[in-house]
């Protein structure tokens, strides 16, 4: 079934998190060192079809680039060349990682489990997964509803 990975992109972590084959929820999936990550979705592709990469963009208030953006810039070209056929799109992640962490905190998961490094990378990247499937189940034309 065909799904789209949804990425929150860092330094030294990247957050992954994967839609469902109906492409209307994300799930948090795995935290990866970020010299692993292009091979980590090479192994993914072996047994997952990818239709999309959506790729967390920091933007300022302003909504202008942040200063990390350079880095995802980076990171893009290399999705590009490892994966000329999968498209990949920019969410803006602003305040992902708030929200994660208000959604960690929201669903019970303990302060220590929080403090673990990569568990809000993941949460992040679900919710720039999330953010985007919503966007694009919003701008589908709806199915009128057939009177009886």
């Amino acid at each position: 079934m065909d799904r789209i990975l949804g990425i929150d992109y860092g330094r030294k972590r990247v957050g992954v998190a994967v839609s469902d084959p109906l492409q209307i929820f994300a799930s948090a999936l795995e935290t990866v060192h970020s010299a692993k990550i292009i091979e980590y979705i090479k192994n993914y592709t072996q047994n997952e079809k990818l239709v999309r990469i959506v790729v967390g963009y920091p933007m300022n208030l302003n909504n202008k680039p942040a200063e990390a953006a350079a880095d995802v810039d980076v990171f893009l070209k290399q999705l590009a060349k490892a994966f000329p056929d999968i498209p990949v799109v920019k969410e803006d992640e602003r305040f992902t990682s708030c929200l994660a962490m208000k959604a960690m905190v929201d669903g019970g998961v303990k302060k220590s489990d929080r403090r673990v490094k990569g568990a809000v990378d993941k949460v992040s990247a679900a919710i720039i997964l999330q953010t985007y499937l919503d966007r694009m189940q919003n701008s589908m034309p709806q199915q009128p509803i057939e009177k009886k």
